[in-house]
């Protein structure tokens, strides 16, 4: 009687194990490391003529894959190295401006994102205010 009851819970008890140690080695989703950006322009104005959002950042520009970056899935223009030898990348401003789902007159969250040398994702954040208003003098003649 006894053996029979061991073996009913001999089953389950070896399915939640091998399911456990499936889960355990299974790869972690990586998200790369953080670093700090500085967008530029903070206040994003719809109607302006501006033609490039450029995003500061304080990871070395010689660490960075330029063509592996996106700004919110933007593809990157082009990128330099500041005098600090950290990493600019460069977007085009109407990319940016037509992003599905900004906000007019609220921030919005601008997520940077590559890959390094060694293979290593990074992300970095920063919320900009965009708001939609005629610059003025804008018509006049």
């Amino acid at each position: 009687m006894i053996l029979k009851k061991v073996k009913i819970l001999c089953l389950p008890v070896l399915c939640c194990m091998a399911l456990a140690l499936v889960l355990f080695q299974a790869p972690a989703k990586c998200y790369g490391f953080d670093i700090e950006i500085d967008v530029s322009p903070n206040v994003l104005n719809i109607q302006s003529e501006s033609t490039i959002v450029t995003v500061h950042t304080d990871i070395a520009y010689s660490l960075v894959i330029g063509a592996t970056v996106f700004l919110n899935d933007v593809a990157i223009d082009w990128w330099k190295s500041d005098d600090r030898g950290n990493f600019v990348a460069k977007f085009v401003s109407d990319e940016i401006k037509t992003l599905e789902g900004l906000k007019i007159g609220d921030y919005n969250t601008l997520t940077l994102n590559g890959f390094t040398t060694s293979g290593e994702a990074f992300i970095g954040t920063q919320a900009i205010l965009v708001i939609d208003n005629v610059p003025e003098g804008a018509g006049k003649k």
